[in-house]
């Protein structure tokens, strides 16, 4: 039995979910709707406040279908209730962040400022230059976000300039003398 698939996931007051055909979950909250089709291969269920899910059979891909799906419900409910955010940090002479309008600019030591237009659903918050939080329901799309904007000046190793996520270990090496 799947240990995180077997937990039933408890609905908070205020988030409405509906079970259509084919294992469609569609969740409504105070921060928006989030729906996704399920493989067939679970059984979902809604009774008393809680969403049990359960598999048809014990052969591999089920067993792993029933923790991945009991996990992805878990943070649509999350995300429509509470959302989803994530912190990045800036490190660099130079290296600044902040918002105009909706969209985020950055400057990253390139001869031009990086514009990042926000997905549907997602927001940015710079309480500093040096701190930016991406905010929305969808956990995938936070973190896909995140990480698109890591990507634009990875944290280097010997310096350690870059953007990289609140609380990563960056490892430093020593340059050319140390030898």
């Amino acid at each position: 039995m799947s240990r995180i698939g077997k937990h039933p996931i408890p609905v908070p007051a205020g988030v409405e979910v509906k079970i259509e055909e084919g294992n469609k979950v569609t969740v409504k909250g105070p921060k928006g709707e989030l729906s996704q089709s399920f493989s067939s291969r679970v059984n979902i269920e809604q009774e008393d406040g809680h969403i049990t899910v359960s598999r048809d059979s014990d052969d591999r891909e089920a067993r792993s279908l029933h923790g991945l799906t009991r996990t992805l419900i878990n943070n649509m409910v999350v995300g429509v209730h509470t959302g989803f955010a994530k912190k990045l940090e800036i490190v660099g002479v130079g290296y600044r962040a902040a918002l105009k309008g909706k969209n985020l600019e950055m400057q990253l030591g390139y001869s031009h400022p990086v514009v990042v237009e926000p997905k549907e659903g997602i927001s940015f918050e710079v309480p500093n230059q040096t701190t930016i939080i991406v905010h929305g329901i969808d956990k995938q799309q936070v973190g896909q976000v995140a990480a698109d904007i890591r990507a634009w000046r990875a944290p280097e190793p010997y310096k350690g300039k870059g953007i990289r996520y609140s609380g990563e270990n960056v490892r430093r090496k020593l340059g050319k003398a140390a030898g």
